[in-house]
């Protein structure tokens, strides 16, 4: 009740309790009714009244018997799916997708007449789904129950996004390769096996090294660049202005790569190859941003104003260009692996080490030269550089603002001699607006100060 602020309205918190669970239980039904499954929205709100009642009343041995019987329930509904399969002719793909447009008005518990959703989309295995919704029904009724109102909601919730979004997750899934898979996997791996081992504190030169620091911001970066890769894979395919940005937020030297190469051999595509450029500078600008804003939240405006304005002056020239509109396909691998993973945190380590020595040593422009020149490296090892060390107290949150825009300018200069190596048309356009961004930053940077 307290977290919600409702502690001073005069209901019984057990009263309370009971409301939340049916209308949560209610809400995991609906998808389950509204797909003519075995058990709907009757079914599933008894179930998370009977998880409630069990956890006002206590006991541990109620509690049991409670989840036995919601267990045993799922297990004959599964076993009822299966059977239901087994004894009706499969349907085809095209009438188990009417299913979504066509709904019966069966009852609750009845079963479908054609054999359940579930066993025609994907050979019974979705049989168990609705079998296991009702095991969380009955566990966010006892949490509820016990007064973790927040965590039940956040779960039922949840798993009602997963249930309505069901096709659309199978299908992202197979489309997914071998390699992506294992990338998933290996992501998942560094963020919640090898995070919670590294020890705690600073070590190293200057006390600049914060182990567990290093590997949230390498854990980050490539959390940023796979969960775009997804994003491409599932919208690239919808304009250049799409691809180029969250192409650009995966690997932005391949996309200038892929389009200044296009455009050396088709001159259609110049202005497009323009274009990319400038929107894939306003990717690297974003991606900057959200990583200082969320490790250090203290320099966002110092950070926020000047990259922004890299930003929307990316998408500004690249509506000027008038030729987005134009169709790119990317052929990217996918940009994360363990070996990506360590190649990125070792480079990260060294250029943090040398940036902190730097600064110790010559001072505040030791650290924006060297950032610089990082920068020219990947502007990604800059940011998450100049985080760490403000996150230390090695710099101050204006400094380590500086040295980002530093590496995100530097990022900028080696697309420009990136594209103008693989196209030397691509010269002036492509300096002059090049220009206009950095200058942005620069203004930015006065305005922050002046402000």
């Amino acid at each position: 009740m307290a977290a919600f602020g409702l502690e001073s309205l005069p209901i019984d918190t057990n009263v309370f309790n009971l409301f939340v669970a049916g209308a949560l239980g209610m809400l995991l039904g609906l998808e389950r009714e509204w797909s003519n499954k075995s058990a709907g929205i009757r079914t599933f709100t008894l179930t998370s009244l009977l998880g409630v009642a069990a956890a006002i009343v206590g006991g541990p041995v109620l509690l049991a018997t409670g989840g036995l019987l919601v267990l045993v329930q799922g297990v004959l509904l599964g076993a009822r799916g299966l059977l239901a399969e087994a004894t009706s002719p499969v349907r085809s793909v095209d009438s188990a997708a009417t299913d979504d447009s066509v709904h019966s008005t069966a009852t609750d518990d009845s079963v479908h007449s054609t054999a359940t959703e579930d066993a025609a989309d994907e050979g019974g295995s979705l049989a168990l789904t609705t079998s296991t919704s009702l095991l969380v029904a009955y566990a966010v009724g006892v949490l509820v129950g016990t007064d973790y109102v927040l965590v039940g909601v956040v779960i039922a919730i949840t798993s009602s996004f997963l249930l309505v979004l069901r096709r659309e997750l199978h299908a992202f899934a197979n489309r997914l390769s071998h390699r992506e898979v294992r990338s998933a996997a290996e992501f998942a791996i560094i963020a919640f096996v090898v995070y919670p081992l590294l020890p705690a504190g600073t070590y190293g030169p200057w006390n600049a090294i914060e182990p567990r620091l290093i590997w949230m911001l390498v854990i980050a970066v490539s959390g940023i660049g796979f969960a775009n890769y997804a994003l491409m894979q599932r919208y690239g395919g919808r304009g250049m202005l799409v691809t180029g940005f969250l192409g650009g937020l995966v690997n932005s030297t391949a996309v200038i790569g892929e389009i200044a190469n296009r455009a050396k051999t088709n001159v259609d595509t110049f202005g497009l190859a323009v274009a990319t450029i400038l929107i894939a500078d306003a990717a690297m600008a974003v991606r900057n941003l959200v990583i200082v804003v969320a490790f250090v939240p203290q320099s966002a405006f110092g950070v926020g104003l000047p990259l922004g304005l890299i930003a929307v002056g990316g998408l500004l020239l690249t509506g000027y260009e008038r030729t987005w509109r134009g169709e790119m396909e990317l052929d990217l691998d996918s940009p994360f692996s363990s070996a990506n993973a360590l190649t990125f945190g070792l480079l990260f380590l060294v250029v943090l080490v040398v940036t902190a020595g730097a600064q110790q040593i010559f001072g505040t422009a030791g650290f924006l030269v060297t950032s610089f020149l990082s920068g020219l490296l990947s502007s990604g090892t800059t940011t998450t550089t100049a985080v760490s060390l403000a996150s230390t107290g090695q710099v101050s949150p204006a400094v380590a603002a500086q040295g980002v825009l530093a590496g995100t300018l530097a990022s900028i200069l080696v697309k420009v001699w990136l594209a103008v190596g693989i196209n030397r048309d691509l010269f002036r356009p492509v300096v002059l607006r090049s220009a206009y961004l950095s200058l942005l930053g620069l203004v930015g940077v006065l305005g922050v100060q002046v402000l």
